[in-house]
């Protein structure tokens, strides 16, 4: 029996809205199926094809390719027109492009515009990577003089400095500590209504 894509489409959507996968019973009134051995093959096909897996008490639970997402192989131009992109799609999931090391990563939400320059705007989630040292350049998330903010990372005089991307703020010269909570490794924005 093959994956239906539509079953797995109104699984994934039913996930998102409720942050659980449904009873079978639910699952036979979400894809129109009255007979439980039915819904039970399906499952079972999901769990083989690993969008679904059963956790230790015995529910079941989004397996290893539940997130994944269509992933086109030709970019999209942000210049003039051209043919059609969709020469097919890869799949991927967010994580495996963005998070390296799950237990040091945070998402960190923007407040203020100092690094709009840099194409980081008010409400975007910046991806960190915790980690105590960075280089010259990077975008860093640092405490410094007890408080965190966003910025590039930079040297003058021989002293770190942080520099913002915005020309109406100035470059931060630490009184007292500097400190490198993490590097930013990307970045998360929501566009349109929800």
């Amino acid at each position: 029996m093959p994956i239906d894509a539509s079953y797995l489409a109104k699984l994934q959507d039913y996930y998102a809205k409720h942050n659980v996968i449904p009873s079978y019973a639910t699952l036979g009134k979400l894809w129109g199926i009255s007979a439980k051995s039915w819904v039970s093959n399906y499952v079972n096909r999901f769990k083989e094809e690993g969008y679904l897996k059963l956790a230790p008490d015995r529910r079941l639970g989004p397996g290893p390719r539940f997130f994944e997402r269509r992933f086109a192989r030709s970019p999209i131009r942000a210049g003039l027109p051209e043919a059609d992109p969709d020469s097919g799609y890869e799949v991927v999931t967010i994580d495996s492009y963005l998070v390296k090391q799950p237990s040091r990563t945070s998402l960190i939400r923007v407040k203020g515009d100092s690094m709009a320059d840099a194409g980081i705007l008010e409400g975007d989630l910046v991806v960190v990577e915790q980690q105590h040292t960075a280089n010259v350049g990077d975008i860093v998330v640092a405490i410094v003089d007890d408080e965190f903010t966003i910025k590039y990372l930079d040297r003058e005089r021989g002293n770190f400095v942080l520099r913002p991307a915005n020309k109406a703020y100035s470059v931060i010269r630490p009184k007292g500590t500097l400190e490198i909570f993490g590097v930013m490794v990307g970045l998360v924005r929501r566009v349109g209504r929800r």
